[in-house]
């Protein structure tokens, strides 16, 4: 950075010393104008003399015409080799390797260990998701995108890299308690890894598959505290960072659940960097990203909206019943025409009904579900809202 406020001072003042030089030739120009007509006023007239004068006065005129041009010419080339060379170094470099973020991971064995065979724990049409333990008995997430298929030139490509570079390195100076942090990546030449901590619980989609089964049980609070967590990271991720953050591809797969189930949103704004990411999720996507392709925070909103529909029902938004016309075709419509119906009560799930004052709160939540699902954006509350109607649900 120093080298360049140095060249820059330096552009600043060859600059300064050109206008000053050009001043002078004008000055000069003026004065011996002067004195030529000055010369020829003095002297008698002659017709022998007259071409001569001229001819001089023309060369003098051209002479100074051509350092004019020429002086202007060279300032151009230099101030041209100047901000190219200064483009050059502001230019991010594309690493290659490990890239860290943490104190605690080595870049040379998280190469190793990547290289090794590790533990699957889940895939999806993105990419796959790995359970690696490092020499040092650190445990960490790896998800592991698949190949970028582009066809485009070779600069081009290099720039989107580059892009992506610089999102990730923004994208790891996050910290919320509600946030996976970024801890680092890899860039291979058609792909990129990401490392994240390892939370015991996997995924909410994890859960609530287990939940279903009737492999696990959780009860309103915990399915209460998860809703708060969510909504307190995407607050943190549109009012609080600067620029604002949106999550673009917030559903329960990227909804983490550390051992004492708090939820950290994982993949935060990947999927406007990767290319390829598949981010059409039926049933979690706001109407207007498939209308005009336009995201705000009230995108998060409306997937926010979904996920607590999901956490109240059991129900997957995906399941073949909400096709049905009776339900209006969406997990939303259906709550709402249930809500307006006073049969809000008949959508609860079944292993989380209990105490009055619970369903009470549950009540309460089915419609803030509802309108987080609004078909119009500026129906919808914003993150900054949710957090005090939700947590005074509750007292956490």
């Amino acid at each position: 950075m120093e080298k360049i406020e140095d060249i820059l001072f330096l552009s600043n003042t060859s600059s300064r010393s050109l206008k000053f030089v050009l001043l002078l030739i004008v000055c000069l120009q003026v004065q011996c104008q002067e004195r030529v007509i000055k010369h020829i006023s003095t002297q008698p007239p002659s017709p022998a003399m007259a071409p001569e004068i001229r001819n001089r006065f023309g060369r003098i005129l051209l002479s100074i015409l051509c350092g004019v041009i020429t002086g202007l010419f060279c300032a151009l080339i230099v101030a041209c080799l100047v901000r190219c060379f200064i483009g050059y170094m502001n230019k991010t470099p594309i690493l290659k390797g490990p890239v860290v973020f943490s104190p605690k991971i080595d870049p040379k064995t998280l190469q190793i260990a990547l290289g090794n065979e590790n533990q699957l724990l889940g895939s999806s049409p993105n990419g796959k998701y790995y359970k690696t333990v490092l020499d040092n008995g650190l445990t960490i997430a790896v998800k592991r995108f698949e190949p970028i298929e582009d066809d485009t030139p070779e600069a081009q490509r290099k720039s989107v890299k580059r892009r992506i570079q610089q999102e990730l390195e923004m994208l790891a100076s996050l910290r919320d308690r509600n946030l996976m942090s970024l801890r680092a990546y890899v860039r291979e030449s058609d792909r990129f890894s990401l490392v994240y901590d390892y939370v015991a619980n996997g995924s909410l989609e994890d859960a609530m598959n287990r939940v279903r089964e009737m492999q696990l049980q959780l009860s309103w609070d915990v399915r209460l505290r998860i809703a708060v967590g969510i909504i307190k990271g995407l607050q943190y991720l549109h009012f609080k960072c600067m620029p604002r953050v949106f999550h673009y591809n917030l559903k329960p797969s990227n909804v983490m659940l550390d051992a004492e189930f708090e939820p950290r949103l994982a993949d935060c704004g990947l999927a406007v960097l990767i290319p390829n990411l598949n981010t059409a999720v039926s049933g979690y996507s706001a109407p207007e990203c498939f209308q005009n392709c336009r995201y705000t925070d009230k995108c998060d909103i409306f997937s926010f909206g979904v996920i607590l529909g999901v956490l109240l029902t059991g129900r997957d938004p995906t399941d073949p019943f909400f096709t049905e016309v009776a339900t209006g075709g969406s997990l939303g419509r259906w709550l709402q025409h249930l809500q307006e119906a006073g049969e809000a009560r008949e959508a609860l799930d079944k292993s989380i009904l209990g105490e009055e004052v619970e369903e009470d709160e549950m009540l309460m939540a089915v419609r803030i579900a509802v309108v987080c699902q609004s078909d119009l954006p500026s129906d919808r509350p914003s993150s900054d809202e949710l957090v005090p109607m939700l947590t005074q649900l509750h007292s956490f």
